[in-house]
């Protein structure tokens, strides 16, 4: 079913690469013209450049999440040139890694807090507005499998996720009992084959870091479906979201993780 969201302007955040890129490119192929922002002002025009190759509608804007004054310009541009808000994928953020919190800095705590939560605060509180100018919209707030459940050596990045988690079911209450028609709700990536896997400790606690992790090797023994996702996996999610093929979801998961939250498996051992 080709044009899902024919019409409508999405606005997604950290949509320079990863996740990000795949929701600007499949939103753009699926009818939708899309504001894609980020800090990468190399990585950000060229998703742009790939999606009008495509045909299809998209500009770069440079934005830093955690900046209130940039949140105000980047939604004034975005009602300027398209008139409307309809999706907003609050999708930036990073990822900090140590092997015991114990040697996590408080700056390192504060810079992960402010891009992975100050700045999906930010992208809510000023694209609302505009998106109940619209008459309603679909926000989606990306979380991760870390929000539902604990990870070692990750536990600041759980603590931003599992907030997103939370403040997306807040909001879906709010926006529902202002009768708004802004649906809300929350992805949760499980282990996705982007670049971030590559900035995780994985040595023991006091050792730093040792080889980057890699996923695929990781998600052959972590998910029951024994094989890591791709960012298109998470962009489907984020499509079904975006679309009026989930006109009655708000409040609610989107866990996207080859079955890792639902629990393990046990298979049989090599044959000799």
């Amino acid at each position: 079913m080709a044009g899902q969201v024919q019409g409508k302007v999405a606005l997604v955040t950290g949509g320079a690469s990863g996740i990000g890129a795949a929701c600007a490119e499949l939103l753009a192929r699926e009818g939708a013209s899309v504001v894609v922002t980020d800090v990468d002002e190399l990585r950000g025009p060229e998703v742009v450049a790939g999606i009008k190759k495509a045909g299809n509608e998209a500009v770069f804007l440079h934005q830093d999440v955690t900046s209130e004054a940039r949140w105000i310009e980047v939604v004034a541009e975005v009602m300027k040139r398209y008139g409307r808000l309809d999706v907003l994928v609050s999708n930036a953020g990073i990822g900090i890694g140590v092997p015991s919190i114990t040697e996590m800095s408080l700056e390192d705590w504060r810079r992960q807090t402010a891009i992975n939560l100050d700045g999906v605060f930010l992208s809510v509180k000023h694209c609302l507005p505009a998106m109940r100018k619209t008459g309603g919209g679909s926000v989606i707030m990306m979380s991760s499998l870390a929000g539902l459940r604990g990870s070692a050596n990750l536990s600041g990045y759980c603590a931003t996720k599992g907030g997103v988690r939370l403040f997306a079911k807040a909001i879906a209450m709010e926006c529902a009992t202002f009768g708004d028609g802004i649906r809300v709700n929350s992805v949760h990536p499980g282990i996705i084959d982007t670049p971030i896997w590559g900035k995780i400790p994985t040595g023991a606690p006091g050792q730093g870091q040792n080889a980057p992790i890699d996923p695929e090797e990781r998600a052959k023994f972590a998910t029951p479906l024994a094989r890591a996702g791709h960012a298109m996996d998470i962009a489907k999610g984020v499509l079904y979201l975006a679309s009026d093929a989930s006109s009655y979801v708000t409040g609610t998961e989107l866990v996207i993780d080859g079955g890792m939250n639902a629990g393990g498996v046990v298979r049989p051992a090599p044959a000799g």
